[in-house]
C-alpha cells in the first residue's frame, strides 16, 4: 500500500496550493487537516484530491487512533494562526508554537519527513539581518507575536538539533490565488484589486521613516506558484533539511506593486496614501530581502517570477473568480 501525507492547514491559502501541486504530481494519498470555521475556505478543497480530512484540533488529540505512523512518509505542517495583529499570545503558543512541537515529536518517534511553515515575521526590522543560518535565527527579535510564536519553534528545532531531521520553509511576503478567505491578512495584491474595482485607485500607508518615502517602503514578494514549486523540489530531494528562507531576494516597493498591478488591469496609476493604524506604526516592518546564500546552496533549482509577472498572472485569476 503506498504510504500516505500529511497535510496541516491543506484548506488555506499556501496549503491549497500545495495540495494542488502535489495532485499535479500525482499525489492523491494525503490527509488533509485544518479548521474550516465559517467562512468560505473550504472551497479551497474544491476538485482537489484526498483520501480523509480532519478537523485540527481533534486530529492532535490522539493521532495514534487516526492514523498508523507506518503508513506515513511526510507531514507538511502549513497550518497555523497567520494573524500578525493577532494579540492572544496564549492562544498563539498553543496554536503555532505546541501543535507544531507535537507533530514534529510525533514525526520524529516514527522517522517521518517533517517540513514546516515558519515566516519572515521573525526577522523584526531587519537589525538582525535576513539571514536562515541558525546562529543568526537564535539572535532574533520579532515585532509581533505571531513573529515570536515561529520564532520559538525555529528556535526549538535549533537547540535540539533537529535542523538535520526537519526542513523550515521561512515564507516572506507571498501572493496569489486561493488567499481570498483571509481577511485583513491577504496579501495587498488583492486588496488593491478589489480597491481599484470599486474606487479606481490603491490606498498605500504613509511612510513614518524619513528614510523611505510614502510608498518606496520595501517587500520580498513571492509569487505562490514560486513557493509550491519550492516546496515540492524540497519534497522530492528529500535529504535536503534545515531552515530556509522562501523568497525572491529581490527587494521591491509597495509603489512597484502598485503599478504592476495598474498595469495587468489596463489602467492609469493612482495611488491614494493613508496614515497607518496606530497599532501597526510600531510593528510595522519597512523593509524584508530574504537571504538566499543556503538556498542557492542546498542543490535546489530556483528562478524566482518578477512581481509584473506574477501580479499579471493572479490578477487574470482574480478576473475570472477562480481557484488553484
Amino acid at each position: 500500500m503506498a504510504k500516505k501525507i500529511i497535510l496541516t492547514g491543506g484548506a488555506g491559502f499556501i496549503g491549497s496550493c500545495f495540495l494542488s501541486k502535489l495532485n499535479q504530481e500525482g499525489e492523491s494519498n494525503i490527509f488533509v487537516v485544518d479548521e474550516l470555521g465559517c467562512d468560505l475556505k473550504w472551497k479551497n478543497l474544491v476538485n482537489k484530491k484526498f483520501i480523509d480530512y480532519f478537523e485540527k484540533n481533534d486530529f492532535i488529540g490522539d493521532l495514534a487512533s487516526k492514523i498508523k505512523a507506518k503508513d506515513i512518509k511526510a507531514i507538511f505542517h502549513i497550518g497555523a494562526c497567520s494573524s500578525t495583529t493577532e494579540n492572544n499570545a496564549s492562544f498563539l503558543i498553543k496554536n503555532n508554537y505546541e501543535y507544531s512541537k507535537a507533530l514534529a515529536k510525533f514525526a520524529l518517534d516514527n522517522d517521518i519527513d517533517f517540513y514546516y511553515a515558519s515566516s519572515a515575521a521573525v526577522y523584526g526590522n531587519g537589525s538582525f539581518g535576513y539571514s536562515d543560518d541558525d546562529i543568526a535565527t537564535l539572535k532574533l527579535r520579532p515585532l509581533n507575536m505571531y513573529g515570536y510564536s515561529k520564532l520559538i519553534f525555529d528556535q526549538w528545532v535549533i537547540t535540539n538539533k533537529l535542523t538535520n531531521n526537519f526542513t523550515g520553509f521561512r515564507y516572506f511576503n507571498v501572493y496569489g490565488p486561493n488567499e481570498y478567505h483571509k481577511e485583513d491578512m491577504r496579501s495587498m495584491v488583492v486588496k488593491a484589486y478589489e480597491q481599484i474595482k470599486k474606487d479606481k485607485k490603491i490606498k498605500l500607508f504613509k511612510s513614518y521613516m524619513p528614510e523611505y518615502k510614502d510608498g518606496e517602503q520595501k517587500r520580498d514578494f513571492i509569487y505562490i506558484r514560486d513557493v509550491v514549486n519550492l516546496m515540492y523540489q524540497f519534497y522530492e530531494k528529500n535529504n535536503v533539511k534545515g531552515i530556509f528562507n522562501i523568497g525572491t531576494g529581490i527587494a521591491r516597493t509597495w509603489n512597484d506593486l502598485a503599478k504592476a498591478i495598474f498595469k495587468s488591469l489596463n489602467l492609469e496609476l493612482n495611488i491614494e496614501y493613508i496614515d497607518m493604524p496606530n497599532i501597526l506604526k510600531e510593528k510595522y516592518q519597512y523593509f524584508t530581502q530574504a537571504d538566499l546564500t543556503k538556498l542557492k546552496k542546498s542543490g535546489i533549482k530556483y528562478t524566482p517570477t518578477g512581481i509584473e509577472e506574477g501580479v499579471k498572472d493572479y490578477v487574470n485569476y482574480l478576473n475570472t473568480d477562480s481557484f488553484i
